[in-house]
């Protein structure tokens, strides 16, 4: 008996080789070449010759972009607010979503909630498991107090039966629970490689757009965090969606990293309780400490998520460090931590050579904006001098190597979202400073780093 062929294609971007290679020599990347067997020739496994295959539409001819009508895309509200904001507002008809993160996050049980309140609302709904039983799925909607739920669920890993049972059932909202568990027929590969993922994911996209079918994809993660299989996946679809956050903690986020009907970088706050994934309505107050007392080392800033300001507090611990002292922060960019303290040194007299710095932002969130500079500046200066900063102080601004202070995008939003939380006293750039005064807010408007220091001194 003949041996089969076999082929080595890239996990990162599905490119082919005819033997191992270190390094993919489609992409570059390191050692993502997996051996897999190389699809038979016959005529019945002609991926080009099978139906599913062929357009969308017949040809048309060339329009100009003025001539072609456009209209708004229909949403329709799941149900869960925060999951609503990151979507752009509602699910889109035809629209493909993907979501991954971390096992046990909660992906299967949000989902599942989404699902029982469309059904709830009149949308015909379909579950797909491939990872659990139908009984599986059952127990856990009892758990989530989901009683009289008319949720279709299906327990396929086929593709072809699966494309059968959305053609024949016609829901509004598909879920398929996840796609590398899912398998077709035209290839020989195992469920989970990458011909697999792409192809299956290909099929499912094209029904979505054939039959006005939403459909969400769960997908896996590496150990690194990224999505598992083919980065053409991500292409794929219309929106992509990450689950964030510690699995010992009660907080998750949902960031939209694409999105082709709304907001990128969008993010959505959920606790999770004894019934499932409830929407945070004030995640503020996650990311701010109770302090009873100002305490060294705090500074509170307002950072930007897609459309929502967000109050996190930043904390630093400046202490005696050894012959070569340690620069480490949990949220920020270590290399801008870095080059801070290098301006603050030049700019403000404020040196920390000898010193360990730690910088932490709180909640678990990941600040990736350059306005948090002027924060954890002042938040550094207020831990080396043993010096809280005032009651209500808030701070926000990107910092250059000149010493100068830049403004930072939307900062009246910032302000204003600071006012509605009580705040009282804030530093800002100078370009930054509302035009009218914003009721209970004092607001001291800087260039430069010294003038920030020299600010918050005289407010001490």
């Amino acid at each position: 008996m003949a041996k089969d062929k076999t082929i080595f294609t890239c996990t990162e971007c599905g490119g082919a080789s005819p033997r191992w290679l270190g390094k993919c020599p489609a992409c570059g990347a390191w050692n993502t070449l997996v051996e897999s067997v190389a699809e038979s020739t016959a005529p019945g496994k002609n991926r080009l010759s099978a139906p599913q295959y062929a357009g969308l539409a017949q040809a048309q001819a060339v329009t100009p972009l003025a001539a072609i009508e456009a209209a708004e895309v229909a949403r329709t509200p799941s149900g869960i607010g925060e999951l609503d904001r990151v979507l752009g507002g509602g699910v889109v008809e035809g629209g493909v979503v993907l979501i991954g993160g971390d096992p046990g996050i909660g992906k299967s049980t949000l989902l599942l909630q989404a699902l029982d309140a469309l059904q709830r609302q009149g949308l015909p709904t379909l579950y797909v498991t491939g990872e659990e039983s139908g009984a599986q799925v059952a127990l856990r909607s009892r758990r989530l107090g989901l009683e009289g739920s008319q949720v279709n669920v299906l327990a396929e890993i086929q593709l072809e039966k699966i494309l059968a049972t959305i053609e024949a059932t016609q829901p509004a909202v598909a879920v398929i629970d996840s796609i590398q568990t899912i398998y077709s027929d035209q290839l020989t590969s195992a469920p989970g490689s990458v011909a697999q993922v792409r192809e299956c994911a290909a099929h499912l996209t094209r029904a979505a757009k054939a039959t006005g079918i939403a459909i969400v994809l769960v997908g896996h993660v590496t150990k690194e965090g990224a999505l598992a299989g083919p980065r053409v996946l991500e292409h794929m679809v219309d929106t992509v969606l990450y689950f964030e956050g510690d699995t010992h903690s009660q907080f998750r986020l949902v960031r939209a990293i694409k999105n082709r009907f709304g907001a990128v970088n969008e993010i959505g706050v959920f606790a999770m309780t004894e019934k499932g994934l409830k929407g945070v309505s004030n995640p503020s107050a996650i990311f701010l400490s109770q302090h009873s007392e100002p305490v060294p080392g705090s500074c509170v800033m307002v950072t930007l998520e897609g459309t929502r300001p967000l109050l996190v507090e930043i904390q630093a611990l400046v202490d005696s460090g050894g012959p070569s002292p340690r620069r480490l922060s949990v949220g920020l960019d270590r290399d801008r931590l870095a080059m801070l303290l290098a301006v603050l040194h030049r700019h403000a007299g404020v040196a920390c050579m000898d010193q360990d710095v730690f910088v932490n932002a709180v909640g678990g969130v990941r600040i990736s904006e350059p306005a948090a500079d002027l924060a954890v500046m002042l938040s550094i200066t207020s831990s080396l001098r043993g010096k809280p900063l005032p009651r209500g102080f808030i701070a926000f601004g990107e910092v250059g190597l000149a010493g100068e202070v830049r403004p930072a995008p939307r900062g009246q939003e910032r302000l204003k979202e600071a006012a509605k939380l009580g705040f009282s006293v804030a530093v800002v750039p100078k370009a930054n400073a509302p035009k009218k005064p914003i009721e209970g807010l004092a607001i001291h408007a800087v260039e430069r780093v010294e003038e920030a220091m020299n600010v918050v001194r005289g407010l001490a």
